[in-house]
């Protein structure tokens, strides 16, 4: 196969509609604009959210509260949902998003209490909650802050 042999796939491209060529055409006259109205003039665009000059919405409601831009998202992963790994494994932040276990590592991953541990594992993660660090130590596992 070649440059010039490739071809779209059927169906995927279709002819741009010919506006404005004559009444017997379906879109003669105005074109499909309708009758008069600012849609109806050349280089009409009406701005999202625009109401007609009347005050929008997103301006009469009331301005409430902030948004730090700098906040930390942490990967939350309870104590329970490491005995899905053999005992004797080292848990990182890689290996849970590798097994589905988080989606993204965000600003890291956060390691919290819920649940009880059986395995002895030694666990990465950027932070623990007390109580977890407490149940791996007590299963025997090790805890390491990445």
């Amino acid at each position: 196969m070649r440059l010039h042999e490739l071809k779209p796939s059927p169906g995927s491209r279709t002819a741009p509609r010919r506006v404005g060529r004559g009444t017997g055409s379906g879109r003669g006259k105005t074109a499909g604009r309708g009758q008069k109205g600012q849609k109806a003039r050349s280089g009409a665009s009406i701005r999202r959210g625009f109401e007609g000059g009347q005050t929008p919405l997103f301006q009469r409601l009331p301005k409430r509260g902030f948004t730090n831009r700098f906040r930390k998202e942490w990967a939350e992963v309870n104590v329970k949902t490491l005995n899905r790994f053999a005992a004797g494994t080292t848990v990182t932040p890689e290996l849970l998003q590798e097994k589905g276990i988080i989606k993204s590592l965000r600003s890291g991953v956060k390691i919290l209490g819920e649940g009880d541990l059986q395995k002895d594992l030694t666990v990465k993660a950027h932070r623990f909650s007390a109580q977890a660090k407490e149940k791996i130590e007590n299963a025997g596992g090790r805890v390491e802050v990445v």
